[in-house]
């Protein structure tokens, strides 16, 4: 049986990907902040899911994580979910650190854990939701977006690494835009532009981590505007004004 770990699993795309990883006949281990929520994802399938609570900003998660790699029973894929983003025009301070710390201080921490636990294990998936707004600087998120293009950079030297080092470890970059999830939640009531569904975005995402694709972008309509955005020169790109700049 295929043994997964999902970090970031209590909502949204997290929860859905595990769900429909537990319908292919996975057992999969699930972690989180929020325990309850963890609980109620374990009573779909008792026998099939262990639970861990893990908080990826904290110098312990990987700990946490290998506890739950036992307790599983193995990783054949590490699946990294976790990540906060808010639009933030006026830099309020707090809001950009803790955009950091997380997307990019805990994703380090916990794609490094997973990395070392493949290299010892002759191998194995690793897995990340980064998004399409690495593609270029966006003015009214802007830590957001730099985290983002943070998560691709480092994948692609840990791909490359693995590569050199001839290790049997394959990596997906999973891109979606917007996805009607609680990260969105706490920028108000902005209204978002080709806004999917995480059941559907999570269908997607399965059908990528089967196929072992390196790069998905979640989907053909954001496919199409990421090749729109690298066109513009980087001269006019600074001077186009987004919505809530």
């Amino acid at each position: 049986m295929k043994r997964a770990i999902i970090i970031g699993a209590t909502s949204g795309i997290g929860r859905e990907v595990a769900k429909k990883l537990l319908a292919e006949g996975w057992q999969i281990g699930v972690a989180g902040r929020r325990e309850q929520e963890l609980t109620t994802l374990q009573a779909l399938s008792p026998e099939r899911v262990s639970i861990q609570t893990l908080d990826v900003t904290r110098e312990d998660a990987p700990e946490q994580l290998r506890r739950l790699i036992a307790q599983t029973g193995g990783m054949d894929l590490f699946f990294l979910s976790s990540g906060v983003g808010w639009v933030n025009p006026e830099l309020q301070p707090e809001i950009e650190l803790r955009t950091v710390e997380t997307n990019a201080s805990g994703f380090v921490r916990m794609v490094t854990a997973a990395f070392l636990y493949f290299r010892e294990h002759q191998g194995g998936h690793l897995a990340v939701i980064s998004s399409v707004a690495g593609t270029r600087g966006i003015g009214s998120a802007p830590a957001y977006s730099a985290t983002k293009r943070f998560q691709n950079i480092y994948i692609e030297g840990l791909a490359q690494l693995a590569h050199n080092r001839k290790l049997n470890i394959h990596f997906t970059d999973i891109r979606p835009g917007f996805v009607d999830t609680a990260i969105l939640d706490g920028n108000g009531t902005m209204r978002y532009p080709m806004l999917m569904k995480p059941e559907r975005v999570a269908a997607q995402i399965v059908r990528a981590l089967n196929r072992r694709r390196r790069i998905a972008v979640i989907d053909w309509r954001y496919a199409c505007l990421v090749f729109v955005w690298r066109l513009i020169p980087l001269w006019l790109w600074e001077r186009i004004r987004l919505k809530n700049q």
